[in-house]
């Protein structure tokens, strides 16, 4: 095996967005994520919508004017 071809290994300490905060091993320095295990849906089993532009809003102003133009319609 060839020396000094890999990167170098840092203890990090992960940051959540919810607050939750685990050591682990990376090639980075600093991690922070949005969503753990903590906080995510599929560990939780409690549905949480992470939206931050806007998404939902858009798309249900799009569908009441789908719905309003298909009313006028009808």
């Amino acid at each position: 095996m060839k020396k000094d071809i890999h990167p170098q290994m840092h203890n990090v300490l992960v940051h959540c967005a919810c607050g939750e905060t685990f050591n682990t091993l990376s090639t980075s320095e600093e991690i922070r994520v949005t969503t753990c295990s903590k906080c995510h849906p599929l560990f939780t089993g409690a549905q949480k919508f992470v939206d931050t532009a806007g998404r939902i809003e858009k798309f249900q102003q799009k569908l009441d004017k789908f719905n309003k133009k298909n009313a006028k319609k009808a």
